[in-house]
């Protein structure tokens, strides 16, 4: 075993009797990715939007019925904007006992706009969902998940409970002082089916069989590793009637597992914060220098 701090770390410990934790969350973009990438132009052509405004329309309330069937309380992530075209999203939300999280203004990149903005957007989203719910501190998932060293520290500056959008361990760590909850693409609905007949889709949506048991195949590994299955789905997507089939059978297949921790993105946050794991995997945010 190497010793060496930077690539020998110990294992994570989960609440007495649990392997491993799960959470549930969906990026609610509604359309906000089109809207932010079509900024300036105008748009003549609906297709891409309509099959986006599915997602707030139909897609949401059936991922929250089944979340409801199975009494999982899930994390949903915001763009600013779409909590302001559909000022009844987040107070649904709250009112069935799922966490709800910042998720830019517009869906902007962090590394594609002035740190300024960047910082202006997430001070407008807070106000609003303060408006809207009446909560503070609230975690964050940047769009696209990207991020920089210098937005991580705007949103410690703001008072933002975690992030999660990094992937540097597969379970909760600690970048520069702020909770990170690791995401993967391996498990993310838009890697497979996001499709929407422009020049960016390479092949079409994948078969939901082969893209379930791939899932059950990572959450099996989380176990075995002691990791975070953290599913990322979207609205839009996911919310479309083969895909919350699959859902279910995935759902049904962890319910069978004892060692299962289910969980909120926040409660983790919350729980990792207070826990033995505290301080035990927090690793800088490095600037990369590229010139070789």
């Amino acid at each position: 075993m190497h010793s060496h701090a930077t690539i020998n770390y110990p294992e994570y410990i989960w609440p007495a009797g649990k392997s491993c934790a799960v959470v549930f969350s969906l990026d609610l973009d509604a359309e906000s990715p089109f809207l932010w990438m079509s900024r300036g132009q105008e748009i003549k052509h609906l297709g891409e939007i309509e099959q986006r405004r599915f997602g707030p329309r139909q897609g949401l309330a059936r991922v929250a019925r089944l979340f409801e069937e199975y009494d999982i309380k899930g994390s949903f992530y915001v763009p600013g904007v779409v909590a302001e075209t559909y000022p009844a999203l987040l107070p649904f939300l709250v009112e069935g006992g799922h966490e709800v999280a910042h998720h830019g203004y517009f869906h902007e990149r962090i590394e594609a706009i002035a740190p300024a903005q960047a910082e202006e957007y997430l001070v407008r989203a807070q106000e609003l969902f303060h408006v809207q719910t009446g909560l503070k501190g609230l975690g964050h998932r940047a769009p696209s998940w990207e991020m920089t060293a210098e937005f991580l520290n705007v949103l410690q500056r703001h008072g933002v409970l975690y992030d999660s959008s990094l992937m540097g361990f597969d379970h909760p760590y600690e970048v520069e002082g702020l909770i990170e909850l690791p995401v993967q693409w391996t498990v993310d609905d838009a890697l497979y089916f996001r499709y929407t007949n422009s020049a960016r889709d390479k092949t079409h949506p994948a078969n939901p069989a082969a893209v379930l048991e791939s899932w059950i195949e990572e959450f099996e590994g989380m176990r075995e590793c002691g990791g975070l299955f953290m599913v990322t789905i979207h609205d839009w997507i996911s919310g479309r009637a083969q895909r919350i089939r699959m859902l279910r059978k995935l759902i049904e297949h962890i319910r069978r597992c004892p060692d299962v921790w289910w969980a909120r993105a926040d409660e983790l946050a919350a729980w990792h914060g207070n826990s033995i794991n505290s301080k035990r995997f927090l690793v800088p945010a490095h600037s990369i220098d590229t010139h070789f």
